[in-house]
């Protein structure tokens, strides 16, 4: 006969070995449901995706949007979608219509990147409205990535594109009232709205292009960091891509694009690495204070799970999944001081 301590002890363990019992079955349900549920989530929200930089991004991810919806590559996608702002004569940081350099002439600058590691670039291009499609020429047609200035026009002509007058009657009248008041000096820059893209397709493969009249009132001959692979946009389709805008001055200093998708490569989330990339620039960078100092980076990954930070509040990105398109404002290290 079993004593009433005896009892209670065995009754204890058993109820112990109860509870241990349904915990672990309901953890398990738990984590299987929690596992459909990512699985679910990862196939109806990630991919395709689109996101690029800035206002004019918006009109620019409907154009890649459409092609990733019929089944397109993320290459033609991305080409086709930084055309629209390219076009566009009211986007004065891209294309036709972009601001000129201190001395009038508008040139353009200009790169793209596919899932194969392949990339096309060009820079210090004028007169051709369309400088991501010769990059994409110069990766598919040449054995080179960049072509310059007149070299880069030369093949373009040599391709069938047109030489065309850049400078609109907007932009030219915005660089005489610059010119009057600023005495060509090249010292306290505005702010520049580089529109780089990342996609995404159904097919899990990703490419970017980022493409720029470059900063406004500049020297000369000055080239920034939109057609430089690895600054102002990269792509690594085991891990992510990356893409800038900006100073590209402050872009090209710590290879900002790659270093992104490296931080990537490393375990950090698109977020994670954009922020990392940011307060190094910060750390580095003292000049970083300037009102018209900005740096801001959007990442996408394998998944197509996103990031966007900058260096102070204003950068806005442009973000197509689920089938809706929205311009969201960026998080970012400081507010600038007006």
């Amino acid at each position: 006969m079993i004593d009433r301590r005896e009892f209670l002890k065995k009754s204890g363990l058993a109820a112990i070995g109860t509870v241990a019992a349904f915990s672990k079955s309901g953890s398990a349900l738990l984590q299987e449901e929690t596992a459909d549920l990512g699985k679910s989530k990862l196939k109806e929200e990630s991919i395709p995706v689109v996101i690029s930089t800035w206002k004019h991004g918006i009109a620019a991810n409907e154009a890649s949007w459409k092609i990733l919806s019929n089944n397109g590559t993320a290459l033609d996608a991305v080409e086709q979608g930084v055309r629209v702002p390219e076009a566009d004569p009211d986007v004065q940081s891209v294309g036709y219509g972009g601001l000129p350099d201190r001395d009038g002439y508008v040139t353009l600058d200009a790169c793209i990147m596919d899932e194969k590691g392949n990339c096309g670039s060009v820079a210090y291009l004028q007169n051709i409205m369309h400088p991501i499609s010769v990059a994409r020429m110069v990766m598919e047609k040449t054995p080179h990535i960049m072509l310059v200035g007149d070299g880069a026009l030369q093949f373009a002509l040599a391709n069938g594109f047109k030489k065309e007058n850049l400078l609109t009657k907007k932009s030219k009248e915005a660089w005489l009232k610059w010119k009057k008041e600023s005495n060509y000096s090249s010292h306290k820059l505005k702010g520049h709205d580089t529109i780089g893209l990342l996609a995404i397709d159904k097919a899990g493969n990703l490419s970017g292009a980022c493409t720029t009249s470059g900063l406004a009132w500049k020297y000369h001959g000055r080239v920034g960091d939109s057609p430089l692979i690895g600054a102002g946009m990269y792509v690594d389709n085991e891990i992510g891509a990356a893409a800038a805008t900006g100073k590209g001055e402050a872009v090209i200093k710590i290879s900002g694009s790659f270093l992104v998708v490296e931080l990537m490569r490393n375990g950090k989330s698109p977020q994670e690495a954009c922020e990392i990339a940011v307060n190094r620039i910060v750390k580095k960078q003292p000049e970083y204070i300037d009102k018209y100092f900005q740096v801001g980076f959007i990442a996408l990954d394998k998944q197509g799970r996103y990031g966007a930070y900058s260096v102070k509040n204003g950068f806005q990105f442009a973000l197509y999944r689920n089938n809706m398109n929205q311009l969201l404002d960026s998080k970012f290290f400081i507010e600038n001081q007006k």
